[in-house]
């Protein structure tokens, strides 16, 4: 690629950050700390931290992400270890099968949380037969109990991804550390603290960041648990009244401020290059098999922690087919009317076609931009490309709430991008915003590919006559197109999936994507959340397919793309 090419592909990409990146955070930021005229101050913030309400709502937010992250990789880190540490029997599927919660939104997950949980639930159900609960005083586990079961939901969804960069970092950890340590005396848990963990550290740090940020601004869970007191949920309904209340946007920005120091100190810490060992190991792995207790142990681990993973999922599908299930540990009747009437309803319908239409857009426009900024990083000495890379990985890091409410507060009548709503449609809004948060997993893949393919193949095309675009186009990217693929399937799912953009910016019900038509129908009464469960299962069964297919063709650089 010719470097006036690779320039304006900078160009382009930067001008594109900065119009649907920058911009829209820079603008709820300053809508924080302006007066009605014009001034500057810091009332609105300080106010927030006067206020018991708002400062009860973000020490709930704070415990959310905290308690989640740390939940999340107690979870992870066991299995990492077991599974950097033998061979045993089913290890291949047992590793895939970690990736089964992340095909279900957590909000989604959260209404076969409550189907079990709830005073008419399956547990109490269960303990009443027992002889262990007064029927006619049930208890109510998510009632005082509200963030406990937020905190396990986001633990349940996201522990993956712990799992992967844990994984990813024992991975190219160097034995030789690991068996000098052992050597000189230092064994067991030990050697671990000592020596494996503070050199696992960095990918300890990229899992748990995210983590955090995805649990600290978690919005469809406590909204499906009514827990009105966390800042997610009062962002949200603060949008009901954006044109004369600050607070909303001072929320925002204490949100932000948090999550970017978090990353920062962390970065600093952990996420530095000179950690010895987080390279490329210097001499192979050998995992001894498994002992017949190993492995049962193994074996047992996995299975254990995907069973419980999947309770939310198998709370879905059974309130999905469900005909009454009501203070019973099963559903009295199954039904699958509800599948055929999730597929009919007028609601579901349209916003199936909106969100094929949303995401495709979206993928697409993520490919373009991905593939040039991928090649000018590996492919290009351009300075300032590491610049572009950092870029292009930063909405993993910002919160799609703040991101989602940012995007609505430059779309308003009057401001200057409202002419991406037109008519009320935020096609085009929701497009980009699509785009911008799953960039990073096109950028990531297209990366990889231009890594693996050798760049003497283009320069041979060159040499052919070929002009660098057309040498790109007719060799370099059919060798990589499994990447692209890959890196397409993951954006399009999960966008196909995505929760705040969706649920902030589409206000009007005919232009509702799946997710917010999940919400709708959650809210709603009769069969309201057995059509949102069917709905759910739909997305659950289409998503599972993509990440399956993303895992297979990348393997273990899957991980990589939940790193910033």
């Amino acid at each position: 690629m010719s470097r006036p090419l690779a320039i304006a592909i900078y160009a382009l990409t930067a001008a594109f950050f900065a119009c649907f990146f920058v911009y829209p955070i820079w603008h709820t930021v300053r809508e924080a700390f302006v007066t009605t005229e014009g001034g500057f101050t810091f009332a609105y913030v300080t106010e927030l931290f006067r206020n018991p309400i708002y400062v009860e709502g973000l020490a709930n937010a704070f415990r959310m992400g905290l308690f989640s992250t740390i939940l999340a990789i107690l979870i992870a880190l066991p299995l990492a270890l077991v599974n950097h540490a033998w061979k045993f029997p089913g290890r291949e599927l047992l590793n895939a099968l970690v990736l089964v919660p992340l095909i279900l939104p957590p909000f989604v997950g959260a209404l076969g949380i409550r189907q079990f949980l709830g005073q008419a639930g399956a547990l109490n159900a269960l303990l009443i037969d027992f002889g262990l609960m007064d029927a006619a005083a049930p208890y109510d586990w998510l009632g005082k109990g509200r963030l406990a079961g937020i905190v396990l939901m986001n633990a349940l969804h996201l522990y993956p991804i712990a799992y992967l960069n844990l994984s990813a970092a024992l991975a190219n950890l160097d034995p030789a550390l690991e068996e000098a340590a052992e050597n000189l005396g230092c064994h067991g848990l030990r050697r671990f603290v000592r020596v494996t963990l503070p050199l696992i550290m960095p990918g300890l740090f990229a899992g748990g960041t995210i983590i955090f940020i995805w649990a600290f601004t978690e919005l469809g869970v406590p909204l499906v648990f009514d827990f009105e007191r966390v800042t997610p949920v009062q962002i949200f309904e603060g949008i009901k009244d954006l044109s004369g209340n600050p607070f909303p946007y001072a929320l925002v920005v204490v949100m932000l401020v948090a999550t970017s120091l978090l990353y920062l100190v962390g970065k600093w810490l952990f996420g530095r290059d000179n950690f010895a060992g987080t390279g490329r190991a210097s001499t192979g792995r050998h995992l001894p098999p498994a002992t017949p207790g190993g492995a049962a142990f193994a074996i047992g681990l996995f299975s254990a922690v995907t069973a419980v993973a999947m309770l939310p999922h198998l709370g879905v599908v059974l309130l999905s087919l469900s005909h009454d299930w009501y203070g019973t540990i099963l559903p009295s009747s199954l039904t699958g009317q509800h599948f055929t009437d999730a597929l009919g309803h007028p609601l579901t319908l349209s916003s199936i076609g909106n969100s094929l239409k949303y995401a495709s857009l979206a993928t697409g426009l993520d490919l373009v931009l991905g593939i040039g900024v991928a090649y000018v990083i590996v492919r290009t000495r351009l300075p300032g490309r590491q610049v572009l890379d950092a870029m292009a990985m930063l909405p993993l890091a910002v919160p799609g709430l703040v991101l989602a409410f940012g995007y609505l507060a430059i779309t308003r009548e009057g401001q200057s991008f409202s002419f991406l709503v037109h008519a009320g449609d935020p096609l085009l809004i929701l497009v980009i915003a699509y785009a911008v948060r799953r960039l990073p997993y096109v950028v990531r893949s297209a990366a990889a590919g231009f890594q693996q393919t050798s760049v003497s193949l283009e320069e041979a095309a060159q040499n052919l006559g070929a002009t660098p675009l057309r040498a790109m186009r007719r060799i370099t990217l059919p060798l990589i197109s499994a990447n692209l693929i890959a890196g397409g399937l993951l954006a399009f799912s999960f966008a196909m999936l995505e929760v705040s953009d969706s649920l902030i910016l589409a206000e009007q019900q005919q232009h509702y994507p799946i997710t917010k038509a999940i919400y709708a129908l959650v809210t709603s009464l009769g069969t309201g959340p057995n059509l949102a469960s069917a709905l759910g299962v739909w997305a659950m069964i289409f998503l599972a397919i993509t990440i399956v297919g993303a895992g297979l063709i990348l393997g273990k650089k899957l991980g990589a793309l939940f790193r910033v």
